[in-house]
């Protein structure tokens, strides 16, 4: 069953095009990966279905409902949750706070707190820590748990593992996985690691000049020839 359908979706930057006609579909419970070298739309695609970017032209529907026109909150009430690109924790806040931050519409604050711990053990040693002064791989797990504190049915990831020492990518990697067997979530990918996508996507769409060109499955991902001849990876 379809959660996300996106049909010819512009957007861009004031009068810069970026998104020329954009159109896929996310099943439920689906970990869709976005492939496309620097400048493609990736970033641009995903703050647009957050509501942060307006859409000059298509629809965006979330469980059938047109949310096109809505905005970034209206979407988070729905059930959308965005991780961004460098992460946008709250540095001078405890990483208790931050996840308060993620949790102020829920009944129960501190249940919902106790149960996102629950998949980010690391975190959990670390709850009197200031959010700036974790290590980068730190900070991206601390994002995650800020966003799952709301709930969200749909996560939308922008490039988690930029800047990110190895060991701490296949420690998201593996929190990811294990999130998607304990909760119902579907997940859009943006991310330009070949082996962290493949290990996480059920399919992977290359993102060219703002348009969606073709779907590959995950395996091809990992060979890196076939991805330059696809996307330019070089």
């Amino acid at each position: 069953m379809s959660l996300l359908t996106v049909s010819r979706l512009r957007a861009g930057y004031g009068r810069i095009p970026i998104l020329a006609g954009v159109s896929l579909t996310v099943n439920e419970g689906e970990i869709v990966g976005i492939l496309g070298h620097n400048g493609m739309g990736k970033t641009t695609l995903l703050r647009t279905l957050m509501g942060y970017l307006p859409v000059t032209d298509g629809a965006i529907q979330f469980d059938a409902t047109d949310i096109t026109r809505l905005s970034p909150t209206a979407r988070a009430r729905l059930g959308i949750g965005y991780v961004p690109q460098g992460r946008e924790i709250f540095a001078t806040l405890s990483v208790s706070e931050n996840l308060r931050m993620g949790s102020l519409r829920q009944p129960d604050e501190a249940r919902t707190i106790q149960d996102v711990l629950g998949d980010f053990p690391r975190l959990a040693r670390l709850v009197d820590r200031l959010g700036g002064t974790l290590s980068g791989g730190e900070q991206q797990l601390l994002a995650l748990a800020r966003c799952l504190c709301g709930h969200p049915r749909l996560i939308l990831l922008d490039e988690p593992t930029e800047g990110i020492q190895p060991s701490i990518i296949d420690e998201i990697a593996e929190t990811l996985l294990a999130i998607r067997r304990r909760r119902p979530v579907t997940m859009v990918l943006v991310e330009q690691n070949l082996n962290f996508i493949a290990a996480l996507a059920d399919r992977i769409l290359i993102l060219q000049k703002g348009e969606v060109t073709r779907e590959i499955p995950p395996e091809v991902a990992r060979d890196r020839s076939m991805i330059d001849e696809f996307v330019g990876m070089a």
